[in-house]
C-alpha cells in the first residue's frame, strides 16, 4: 500500500490488487503507537479481547475497509501475526487516497497484456509500469522456537 501512496504523491494513478485478506490498523491511536498500545494491553487482558479492541478502534477511525475491496481476515490482527507472521498494515495515508479514488483497488488479475492487465471483473486497463509484490511475512515467530 505504501508504494501506491508514494506513487500517488508524484501524480501517478496507481491501481493495486490485494489477493488475500488484510488487517489495516491506524498507525497511532490516541497519539500512541498502535502496537505499543496492543503490547501494553496484552499484559492485562487476553489476546482475543485485545484484537477485538484493535478492530473496534480501526473500524471507528478508518471505517469499513470491506467496501473499499480490502477484506479483513476472521482471525484478529495479533492472533494472526502470532500464528502466521502476517503483520497488519499500519495505515500512513494510503486509505484516505483509496477512499478519495486516487488509488484504485482492483479485483484479481486475470492476465497481463502487452499494455497493461485484464482483471477478474472483466475490466482491462493500460499501465506504464507494473510492480509485482508478494507481501511481507515476518519471521519473528520462528526466533522464539
Amino acid at each position: 500500500m505504501e508504494v501506491s501512496l508514494d506513487l500517488c504523491r508524484y501524480n501517478a494513478s496507481p491501481h493495486m490488487v490485494v489477493r488475500s485478506t488484510i488487517h489495516i490498523l491506524p498507525r497511532e491511536m490516541f497519539g500512541l503507537s498502535t502496537f505499543g498500545i496492543a503490547m501494553a494491553l496484552l499484559k492485562w487482558i487476553p489476546l482475543r479481547l485485545v484484537d477485538k479492541l484493535l478492530l473496534l478502534m480501526a473500524n471507528f477511525t478508518l471505517g469499513n475497509t470491506d467496501r473499499l475491496g480490502l477484506h479483513r481476515p476472521k482471525t484478529g490482527p495479533i492472533e494472526l501475526k502470532n500464528a502466521t507472521g502476517k503483520t497488519p498494515v499500519l495505515d500512513v495515508g494510503a486509505l484516505s487516497q483509496i477512499k478519495s479514488g486516487n488509488i484504485k483497488v482492483m479485483e484479481g488479475v486475470r492476465e497481463i497484456t502487452r499494455k497493461g492487465a485484464k482483471f477478474m471483473d472483466g475490466q482491462e486497463r493500460e499501465f506504464d509500469s507494473i510492480i509485482l509484490a508478494t507481501g511481507y511475512k515476518s519471521n519473528v515467530p520462528s526466533w522464539f522456537k
